[in-house]
């Protein structure tokens, strides 16, 4: 079948009107606030960050960019807010590995599926456990500890967020990787946990690098190890775990989702501008001096990142023996 010149033209002047349209769409966008919902609690790490690079949107796009929390139900409230809000280009959730990657594979049933509520935007950074012990533990280094923690059983105890929660998992995790018995209390949120440990009620903590470096600096907690594979700037002679137990890699991460089926040129844009919000070096030092590594790229970096992220801690929920309730 031939095409006359006529059918080419229109064929022409439609994909024209086309792409003009979704040009139009983008430059429109956005001409009302943008909502950037997150599942975790004022003044966590994640609400720290997100706040800091909503204000750089927010300049960027001259529209407010309201950061919105929704915290509760093991982040399930959250994310199941964001799965279901308008697919507009107006709501988006920042993410962490507990809602994305850890909940699928401790809880039965959820009320959103991670990997089909949403659409990858854009990756922004690692956020590194933190194994740390009060000053006054007289274990110098992880080998120290698993050495005070074998000639004392039981005696040592470990303060994370919870066993079905990255710091519980991580406890767990450690033990099994180092042979010890630390007895695990669960908090309802890092600022108990950390004072509970500065003042000895426990000995050891699991946070996040961006919650412990103040305490860090001032003394009041000692690093022995980091979870992350390469060591973390302003901590860079606090061995990895990885480096005495091979494969010992496991970070907290935030990541930009959109609900599903927002358009791709608005998340394309969104992806554009988040990047170039992460290279400012204003935000790039606050972000380092927290403990948190960058790790910008695109949407599809995000999806193979995600992809792999499901099989990591399947394999770990597995190694340790949690069962999905």
């Amino acid at each position: 079948m031939q095409h006359t010149p006529r059918i080419l033209g229109t064929l022409a002047l439609a994909a024209a009107a086309l792409t003009t349209a979704f040009a139009a769409h983008a430059q429109a966008w956005p001409n009302k606030p943008v909502r950037l919902i997150l599942s975790q609690a004022p003044g966590t790490s994640p609400d720290i960050t997100a706040r800091l690079v909503a204000d750089k949107l927010g300049r960027t796009w001259g529209q407010g960019v309201v950061v919105e929390n929704r915290a509760g139900g093991q982040n399930v409230i959250g994310a199941q807010a964001a799965a279901k809000a308008p697919n507009d280009g107006y709501t988006f959730f920042w993410a962490t590995t507990a809602a994305i990657v850890a909940n699928p594979v401790t809880f039965k049933n959820l009320p959103y599926d991670p990997a089909k509520d949403f659409d990858s935007v854009a990756m922004i950074a690692k956020s590194p456990m933190v194994v740390a012990v009060a000053s006054s533990v007289p274990a110098k280094s992880l080998a120290e500890l698993v050495a005070l923690d074998k000639s004392k059983p039981g005696a040592l105890s470990t303060a994370t967020e919870g066993p079905r929660t990255f710091s519980g998992m991580m406890g767990a995790a450690l033990n099994a990787a180092t042979g010890m018995k630390t007895v695990q209390v669960p908090y309802n949120g890092a600022a108990p946990m950390i004072q509970d440990t500065v003042g000895g009620r426990t000995q050891i903590v699991l946070l996040s690098s961006a919650a412990v470096v103040p305490f860090i600096k001032r003394g009041d907690l000692r690093p022995l190890a980091v979870t992350a594979g390469k060591r973390v700037q302003g901590m860079d002679d606090v061995p990895t775990l990885s480096e005495t137990y091979p494969g010992f890699e496991y970070v907290g991460w935030f990541a930009v989702l959109a609900p599903a089926g927002t358009p791709k040129d608005i998340i394309a844009r969104v992806n554009r501008d988040v990047n170039a919000a992460l290279a400012d070096p204003e935000i790039a030092k606050k972000l380092g001096d927290s403990g948190l590594l960058i790790d910008a790229g695109s949407p599809e970096y995000l999806n193979t990142f995600l992809a792999d992220e499901r099989q990591r801690w399947a394999k770990l929920v597995k190694e340790i023996g949690l069962q999905p309730e």
